[in-house]
Protein backbone atom coordinates (compact mmCIF):
# COMPACT_ATOMS: atom_id res chain seq x y z
CA UNK A 1 0.00 0.00 0.00
CA UNK A 2 1.20 3.42 -0.75
CA UNK A 3 1.34 5.77 2.56
CA UNK A 4 -0.32 8.19 0.53
CA UNK A 5 -2.93 6.40 -1.60
CA UNK A 6 -4.58 3.34 0.39
CA UNK A 7 -7.22 1.60 -1.17
CA UNK A 8 -8.65 -2.07 -1.95
CA UNK A 9 -6.63 -4.28 -3.73
CA UNK A 10 -7.96 -7.30 -3.06
CA UNK A 11 -8.79 -8.73 -6.84
CA UNK A 12 -7.71 -8.13 -9.75
CA UNK A 13 -8.49 -9.12 -13.68
CA UNK A 14 -7.06 -9.03 -17.00
CA UNK A 15 -8.79 -7.24 -20.32
CA UNK A 16 -7.38 -7.78 -23.07
CA UNK A 17 -6.39 -4.34 -24.91
CA UNK A 18 -6.98 -6.03 -28.22
CA UNK A 19 -10.38 -6.62 -27.54
CA UNK A 20 -11.87 -2.98 -25.88
CA UNK A 21 -15.47 -4.24 -25.59
CA UNK A 22 -14.49 -6.39 -23.15
CA UNK A 23 -13.16 -3.36 -20.76
CA UNK A 24 -16.11 -2.40 -19.17
CA UNK A 25 -17.46 -5.69 -18.39
CA UNK A 26 -14.04 -5.96 -16.79
CA UNK A 27 -14.93 -2.83 -14.91
CA UNK A 28 -18.20 -4.26 -13.70
CA UNK A 29 -16.76 -7.55 -12.53
CA UNK A 30 -16.56 -6.71 -8.87
CA UNK A 31 -13.02 -6.61 -9.18
CA UNK A 32 -10.79 -4.21 -7.46
CA UNK A 33 -8.05 -3.51 -10.20
CA UNK A 34 -8.34 -3.90 -14.06
CA UNK A 35 -5.62 -4.50 -15.95
CA UNK A 36 -5.90 -3.60 -19.69
CA UNK A 37 -3.63 -6.29 -21.14
CA UNK A 38 -0.62 -5.93 -23.45
CA UNK A 39 2.03 -8.38 -22.86
CA UNK A 40 1.87 -11.91 -22.60
CA UNK A 41 -1.90 -12.05 -23.52
CA UNK A 42 -1.22 -10.85 -26.98
CA UNK A 43 0.36 -12.54 -29.62
CA UNK A 44 3.42 -9.91 -31.47
CA UNK A 45 1.69 -9.46 -35.02
CA UNK A 46 -1.13 -7.57 -32.37
CA UNK A 47 0.93 -5.77 -30.18
CA UNK A 48 0.23 -2.27 -31.84
CA UNK A 49 -3.62 -2.75 -32.59
CA UNK A 50 -3.91 -3.37 -28.77
CA UNK A 51 -1.37 -0.62 -27.78
CA UNK A 52 -3.85 1.78 -30.14
CA UNK A 53 -6.83 0.22 -28.66
CA UNK A 54 -6.21 0.34 -24.86
CA UNK A 55 -4.71 4.01 -24.54
CA UNK A 56 -7.61 5.12 -26.62
CA UNK A 57 -10.22 3.94 -23.87
CA UNK A 58 -8.55 6.70 -21.91
CA UNK A 59 -8.90 9.33 -24.18
CA UNK A 60 -12.63 9.18 -22.48
CA UNK A 61 -13.22 10.80 -18.79
CA UNK A 62 -13.06 7.13 -16.49
CA UNK A 63 -15.93 7.12 -13.69
CA UNK A 64 -15.34 7.45 -10.52
CA UNK A 65 -16.57 3.65 -9.59
CA UNK A 66 -13.71 2.90 -7.00
CA UNK A 67 -11.81 0.47 -9.56
CA UNK A 68 -8.17 1.41 -10.18
CA UNK A 69 -7.44 1.20 -13.68
CA UNK A 70 -3.98 0.04 -15.13
CA UNK A 71 -2.52 -1.02 -18.48
CA UNK A 72 0.50 -3.84 -18.37
CA UNK A 73 2.88 -2.65 -20.57
CA UNK A 74 5.92 -5.06 -22.39
CA UNK A 75 9.02 -5.52 -20.67
CA UNK A 76 11.35 -1.87 -21.05
CA UNK A 77 14.50 -4.69 -21.96
CA UNK A 78 11.76 -5.48 -25.12
CA UNK A 79 11.40 -3.61 -28.37
CA UNK A 80 7.25 -4.25 -27.43
CA UNK A 81 8.05 -2.19 -24.49
CA UNK A 82 9.89 0.60 -25.69
CA UNK A 83 7.43 1.21 -27.84
CA UNK A 84 4.29 1.09 -25.61
CA UNK A 85 6.21 3.80 -23.64
CA UNK A 86 6.47 5.97 -26.20
CA UNK A 87 3.18 5.67 -26.93
CA UNK A 88 2.12 6.54 -23.45
CA UNK A 89 4.73 9.41 -23.32
CA UNK A 90 3.14 10.90 -26.62
CA UNK A 91 -0.32 10.55 -25.03
CA UNK A 92 -2.36 13.80 -23.68
CA UNK A 93 -4.48 11.27 -21.77
CA UNK A 94 -2.06 8.40 -20.65
CA UNK A 95 -3.35 5.38 -18.20
CA UNK A 96 -3.55 6.39 -14.63
CA UNK A 97 -1.26 3.55 -13.58
CA UNK A 98 1.00 1.08 -15.95
CA UNK A 99 2.10 -2.91 -14.48
CA UNK A 100 5.89 -3.49 -14.98
CA UNK A 101 6.44 -7.13 -16.06
CA UNK A 102 9.81 -9.04 -15.82
CA UNK A 103 11.32 -6.04 -13.42
CA UNK A 104 14.45 -7.41 -13.33
CA UNK A 105 16.87 -4.30 -11.48
CA UNK A 106 15.75 -0.99 -10.41
CA UNK A 107 17.30 0.36 -12.97
CA UNK A 108 14.16 0.10 -15.71
CA UNK A 109 11.39 1.25 -13.20
CA UNK A 110 14.17 4.52 -12.54
CA UNK A 111 14.26 4.84 -16.40
CA UNK A 112 10.20 4.62 -16.75
CA UNK A 113 9.70 7.12 -13.78
CA UNK A 114 12.22 10.11 -14.87
CA UNK A 115 10.12 9.48 -18.71
CA UNK A 116 7.39 9.94 -17.51
CA UNK A 117 8.50 12.67 -14.78
CA UNK A 118 10.29 14.73 -18.73
CA UNK A 119 6.42 14.22 -19.80
CA UNK A 120 4.84 15.78 -16.68
CA UNK A 121 2.49 12.43 -16.48
CA UNK A 122 1.11 11.53 -12.96
CA UNK A 123 0.97 7.96 -14.11
CA UNK A 124 1.36 5.43 -11.02
CA UNK A 125 3.65 2.18 -11.50
CA UNK A 126 3.47 -1.66 -10.51
CA UNK A 127 5.64 -3.87 -10.42
CA UNK A 128 5.95 -7.55 -11.31
CA UNK A 129 8.44 -9.44 -9.58
CA UNK A 130 8.57 -12.93 -11.67
CA UNK A 131 12.38 -13.52 -12.46
CA UNK A 132 14.80 -14.74 -9.88
CA UNK A 133 17.17 -11.55 -10.75
CA UNK A 134 13.99 -9.59 -9.86
CA UNK A 135 13.18 -11.53 -6.36
CA UNK A 136 17.11 -11.18 -5.38
CA UNK A 137 16.45 -7.01 -5.92
CA UNK A 138 13.04 -7.14 -4.89
CA UNK A 139 13.99 -4.81 -2.14
CA UNK A 140 15.60 -2.63 -3.82
CA UNK A 141 13.27 -2.18 -6.85
CA UNK A 142 10.20 -1.84 -3.97
CA UNK A 143 11.91 1.39 -2.74
CA UNK A 144 13.41 2.91 -6.25
CA UNK A 145 10.35 5.32 -7.10
CA UNK A 146 7.54 6.80 -5.15
CA UNK A 147 5.70 6.61 -8.15
CA UNK A 148 5.32 2.51 -7.22
CA UNK A 149 1.77 2.20 -5.75
CA UNK A 150 2.14 -1.77 -5.42
CA UNK A 151 3.98 -5.28 -6.14
CA UNK A 152 2.58 -8.05 -7.71
CA UNK A 153 4.27 -12.04 -7.48
CA UNK A 154 4.54 -13.78 -10.54
CA UNK A 155 4.20 -16.77 -9.82
CA UNK A 156 4.08 -19.26 -12.77
CA UNK A 157 7.18 -17.50 -14.60
CA UNK A 158 9.22 -17.44 -11.03
CA UNK A 159 8.14 -21.79 -10.86
CA UNK A 160 9.91 -22.02 -14.07
CA UNK A 161 13.24 -19.56 -13.44
CA UNK A 162 13.77 -21.87 -10.23
CA UNK A 163 12.40 -25.13 -11.75
CA UNK A 164 9.99 -25.58 -8.96
CA UNK A 165 6.32 -26.79 -8.60
CA UNK A 166 4.08 -23.78 -8.91
CA UNK A 167 2.71 -24.76 -5.30
CA UNK A 168 2.11 -22.43 -2.56
CA UNK A 169 4.39 -24.82 -0.63
CA UNK A 170 7.35 -24.77 -3.24
CA UNK A 171 7.11 -20.49 -3.62
CA UNK A 172 6.66 -20.27 0.02
CA UNK A 173 10.42 -18.38 0.31
CA UNK A 174 9.56 -16.35 -3.14
CA UNK A 175 6.63 -14.79 -1.92
CA UNK A 176 7.89 -14.20 1.75
CA UNK A 177 10.78 -12.34 0.04
CA UNK A 178 8.54 -9.85 -2.10
CA UNK A 179 5.92 -9.85 0.82
CA UNK A 180 9.10 -8.52 3.09
CA UNK A 181 10.18 -5.53 -0.06
CA UNK A 182 6.47 -4.53 -0.02
CA UNK A 183 6.44 -4.23 3.10
CA UNK A 184 9.96 -1.94 3.74
CA UNK A 185 8.70 0.43 1.16
CA UNK A 186 4.85 0.27 2.10
CA UNK A 187 3.23 -1.13 -0.75
CA UNK A 188 0.81 -3.42 -1.41
CA UNK A 189 1.59 -6.88 -2.44
CA UNK A 190 -0.32 -9.14 -4.67
CA UNK A 191 -0.24 -12.82 -5.51
CA UNK A 192 -0.46 -14.75 -9.13
CA UNK A 193 -3.61 -15.61 -10.34
CA UNK A 194 -4.61 -19.32 -9.35
CA UNK A 195 -5.01 -21.12 -12.54
CA UNK A 196 -7.40 -23.77 -12.25
CA UNK A 197 -11.31 -22.43 -12.88
CA UNK A 198 -12.53 -26.12 -11.71
CA UNK A 199 -11.27 -26.04 -8.04
CA UNK A 200 -12.69 -22.94 -6.28
CA UNK A 201 -11.93 -24.94 -3.19
CA UNK A 202 -8.28 -24.87 -3.70
CA UNK A 203 -7.94 -21.26 -4.84
CA UNK A 204 -9.84 -19.96 -1.75
CA UNK A 205 -7.59 -21.98 0.42
CA UNK A 206 -4.54 -20.42 -1.51
CA UNK A 207 -5.96 -16.95 -1.13
CA UNK A 208 -6.49 -17.71 2.37
CA UNK A 209 -2.29 -18.64 2.71
CA UNK A 210 -1.39 -15.93 0.72
CA UNK A 211 -3.09 -13.57 2.91
CA UNK A 212 -2.08 -14.74 6.08
CA UNK A 213 0.96 -14.40 4.54
CA UNK A 214 0.73 -10.77 4.00
CA UNK A 215 -0.49 -10.14 0.62
CA UNK A 216 -3.23 -7.48 0.14
CA UNK A 217 -4.88 -9.46 -2.86
CA UNK A 218 -4.68 -12.15 -5.72
CA UNK A 219 -5.39 -12.10 -9.34
CA UNK A 220 -7.98 -13.58 -11.20
CA UNK A 221 -8.24 -15.88 -14.32
CA UNK A 222 -12.05 -15.35 -14.84
CA UNK A 223 -15.13 -13.58 -13.28
CA UNK A 224 -16.58 -15.48 -11.56
CA UNK A 225 -13.13 -16.16 -8.97
CA UNK A 226 -13.44 -12.46 -7.96
CA UNK A 227 -16.20 -12.83 -5.24
CA UNK A 228 -14.42 -15.49 -3.71
CA UNK A 229 -11.11 -13.30 -3.60
CA UNK A 230 -13.15 -10.26 -2.39
CA UNK A 231 -14.31 -12.00 0.30
CA UNK A 232 -11.37 -13.41 2.27
CA UNK A 233 -8.98 -10.52 1.60
CA UNK A 234 -11.88 -8.52 2.95
CA UNK A 235 -11.58 -7.70 6.97
CA UNK A 236 -14.01 -8.56 9.26
CA UNK A 237 -16.84 -6.51 10.95
CA UNK A 238 -14.52 -6.59 14.37
CA UNK A 239 -11.36 -5.94 12.09
CA UNK A 240 -12.99 -2.68 10.70
CA UNK A 241 -14.45 -1.20 13.58
CA UNK A 242 -10.98 -1.81 15.50
CA UNK A 243 -8.99 0.31 12.62
CA UNK A 244 -11.54 3.03 12.50
CA UNK A 245 -11.16 3.35 16.16
CA UNK A 246 -7.47 3.19 15.96
CA UNK A 247 -7.34 6.09 13.57
CA UNK A 248 -9.88 8.13 15.34
CA UNK A 249 -7.64 8.02 18.46
CA UNK A 250 -3.89 8.02 16.88
CA UNK A 251 -5.22 11.36 14.63
CA UNK A 252 -6.50 12.81 17.82
CA UNK A 253 -3.33 12.39 19.70
CA UNK A 254 -1.39 13.99 17.44
CA UNK A 255 1.99 11.71 18.02
CA UNK A 256 3.91 9.50 16.58
CA UNK A 257 2.98 6.42 18.48
CA UNK A 258 0.12 5.46 21.01
CA UNK A 259 -1.04 2.86 23.10
CA UNK A 260 -4.79 1.21 22.28
CA UNK A 261 -5.71 -2.01 24.01
CA UNK A 262 -2.73 -2.47 25.56
CA UNK A 263 -0.55 -2.52 22.75
CA UNK A 264 2.00 -0.08 21.26
CA UNK A 265 0.25 2.24 17.45
CA UNK A 266 2.68 2.77 15.49
CA UNK A 267 2.79 4.49 11.61
CA UNK A 268 3.57 0.97 10.03
CA UNK A 269 0.37 -0.41 11.68
CA UNK A 270 -1.58 2.88 11.16
CA UNK A 271 -0.81 2.43 6.71
CA UNK A 272 -2.32 -1.07 7.75
CA UNK A 273 -5.40 0.42 9.55
CA UNK A 274 -5.84 2.68 6.61
CA UNK A 275 -5.76 -0.08 3.88
CA UNK A 276 -8.74 -2.03 6.18
CA UNK A 277 -10.80 1.11 6.23
CA UNK A 278 -10.54 1.97 2.48
CA UNK A 279 -11.66 -1.61 1.73
CA UNK A 280 -14.82 -0.95 4.08
CA UNK A 281 -15.79 2.14 1.60
CA UNK A 282 -15.94 -0.08 -0.97
CA UNK A 283 -17.58 -2.65 0.33
CA UNK A 284 -20.28 -0.77 2.37
CA UNK A 285 -20.49 1.95 -0.76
Amino acid sequence: MSANNPRPRRSFIFTPGLKPDMYPKALASGADIVCVELEDGIAPKDKAKARENALALFEVPQADDGVERIVRINSMRERFGIEDVNAVLASATPPPALMMPKVRTPDEVVMLDQLLTEAGHTTRLHVIIETNEGLEAAFDIAKCSPRIDAMFFGGVDMAAELRCQNSFQSMIYARSRVVHASAAAGLDVIDVPFLDLDDPDGMRVEAEQVRDLGFAGKGSVHPKQIAALNAVFTPTDEQIARARRIITEFEAADTGLLVIDGKLIEKPVLRDMYRIVAIANRTEG
